[in-house]
């Protein structure tokens, strides 16, 4: 009985000193710290690694995570300055820098960070109306971390960033937003569309306006060509005609000639014959009627002709007096042989003479 006595009693010894030696030995992982208290107070913070404390007599706490810790807050209302409610959603990015200030100047700084959060941002946005509120993030940001990194670092920590994620205007603002956006987008579309055919239009402008100039000059070119062409033609008809020296009657007969054009046209049932007619047609009754002069072609041939008809007529008398020679050698004896002689010798044509019909 008492060997059993002393056995339980060893046992529960050894109990109490596994139970005092695991106390007494505390494992701090990395980036976490762990306050002390001894008899109530305050005594240290532990570091990472391995440390030994009083069983019993120290009172070790949890650990406070040391790095950079994410907190997301549930969308807070805000009342901007043109009275509009609106639902932020903030993002937090803290640290904890001094544990023993996170553990006993504040009895909970997430809550505290986000309260100071949600009336930070309150007090910011409610300087603001809603288009600066949509277009000032960075500046939000900026102020809030500011005002965040001065109130909280006597607890110990540090704000590194403040984000705000989300911001939700009511309902209607949202329609009313979305049709302001529409009807810009169509103005800056209508703007485009009328500088484009503004554009178009004057490009189109410059080259028909180019076009009509080179037209122009081309027109004109041609138009000086075709004077100078006619300017030429009918100096030479005007020299040509100077030097042919025509007369009244040849104008005249051209005259007539155009006359039977003018009743060609399908339309004409009468035409009026110009007072004109009757002298031009007196002129050609007199150039039929009077001897025309003579061209200095014409009195060539007339000379030519003459001096054809002085031979004939130089032929023609030869002729004669041979005729009259034959008749008289036929009278007599004996001269029938002899004429028909000469005639042979006659047949014979003589150097330097043409043949004569008339003498043979």
């Amino acid at each position: 009985m008492e060997i059993t006595g002393l056995l339980i009693a060893a046992l529960l010894v050894a109990l109490f000193v596994i139970v005092t030696v695991v106390r007494a030995v505390r494992i701090v992982p990395q980036a976490r710290a762990r306050n002390v208290e001894r008899l109530g107070r305050y005594h240290r913070t532990l570091q990472p690694g391995l440390n030994f404390v009083i069983p019993y007599i120290d009172r070790v706490y949890p650990a406070i995570d040391l790095r950079e810790q994410v907190v997301s807050f549930r969308p807070q209302p805000v009342i901007t300055e043109d009275n509009l409610v609106v639902e932020i959603d903030t993002v937090l990015y803290f640290q904890v820098t001094d544990p023993r200030s996170a553990a006993y100047e504040i009895a909970s700084y997430l809550q505290a960070v986000e309260q100071l959060t949600v009336t930070t941002l309150r007090n910011v946005v409610g300087s603001m109306d809603l288009e600066k509120t949509l277009t000032s993030r960075d500046s939000i940001n900026s102020q809030l971390r500011g005002v965040l990194d001065d109130a909280t670092g006597k607890w110990g920590l540090r704000v590194n960033r403040v984000e705000i994620k989300a911001i939700d205007p009511p309902k209607t603002i949202k329609d009313a937003m979305e049709k302001q956006m529409r009807a810009e987008r169509d103005k800056r579309a209508a703007i485009l569309t009328a500088e484009g055919q503004r554009q178009s239009q004057i490009l189109t402008a410059e080259g028909d306006k180019q076009g009509a100039i080179l037209r122009a000059e081309g027109e004109r070119s041609a138009a000086i060509l075709t004077a100078e062409g006619q300017s030429r033609a009918i100096d030479e008809v005007f020299q040509a005609v100077h030097r042919n020296d025509p007369d009244p009657k040849l104008l005249a007969y051209q005259y007539l000639q155009v006359l039977p054009q003018l009743a060609q046209g399908e339309g004409n049932t009468f035409w009026v014959i110009p007072s004109e007619v009757t002298s031009a047609l007196q002129g050609v009754s007199r150039a039929f009627t009077e001897a025309l002069p003579r061209s200095e072609a014409t009195r060539e041939v007339d000379a030519q002709s003459s001096e054809t008809a002085a031979r004939a007529k130089r032929d023609a008398a030869r002729a004669e007096e041979a005729a009259a020679e034959a008749v008289a050698d036929a009278r007599e004896p004996g001269g029938i042989p002899e004429l028909m002689a000469r005639a042979k010798r006659d047949e014979q044509p003589v150097d330097g003479e043409d043949e004569r019909p008339g003498a043979r």
